[in-house]
Parts: structure tokens; sequence; C-alpha cells
């Protein structure tokens, strides 16, 4: 990888984390508890229990990723950055811009 490529990995990284953490402060809201107050029936209550978990589950793979993420900012700059962590072969550039905190290729991913 060039050092154009670099940079243009870093840009790309960076705006993957401002998304990411805009997309875990939502999840955080929106996992809040459910007020018993509500005046929603109880099949509706349940409904909202049962979306909080797949929200609270969207969290916790939104801030898996944004800890692979802030690796990869950190991993950029060094000697190996681009190479599959498996097989040793370059990532293609494509595939790093596109999911950014990768670290295998598309054979040894599978």
């Amino acid at each position: 990888m060039n050092k154009d490529q670099a940079k243009e990995v870093k840009a790309k990284v960076l705006k993957e984390i401002d998304i990411t953490e805009k997309t875990i402060e939502e999840y955080k809201e929106q996992t809040k508890p459910i007020a018993l107050d509500r005046a929603v029936g109880r099949l509706s209550r349940m409904d909202a229990i049962n979306n909080k978990s797949v929200t609270e589950a969207a969290l916790r793979q939104a801030e898996s990723k944004l800890i692979r993420l802030k690796h990869v900012l950190s991993q950029v700059d060094k000697e190996g950055f681009g190479l599959c962590a498996k097989c040793k072969s370059p990532i293609p550039i494509g595939r790093i811009f596109l999911v950014p905190q990768t670290s295998h290729c598309v054979n040894c991913a599978v």
C-alpha cells in the first residue's frame, strides 16, 4: 500500500468512526429502560421490549466495530498493514475501502 492509499484509508476510517459513534449514540438512546407507566397494551409493551433487545444487539456490534476501526487507525502507517492476518497476502485496496476494519482477505474471511 502506498502513502496516498494509506491517506485515503485513514480518511475513510475517520469517517466510519464518526458515523459509528453517532450510530452508537442513537442506539443508546433507543435502549433506555422502558417506563412502566407508559399507557400501552401488554402486546405493545412486549413488542417494545423485543425491539429494545434487537437494538441492544446492534449496539454491541457497533461498539465492537468502533474498537476495530480505532485499531485500524492505529495500524495504517505500520509495516504490514493491508496484509491478510492469515495468509499474509495483500488485501485488495477495494476491500479495505469497503470494510476498513477487515484484517483478512476475501478467501481467508470465509
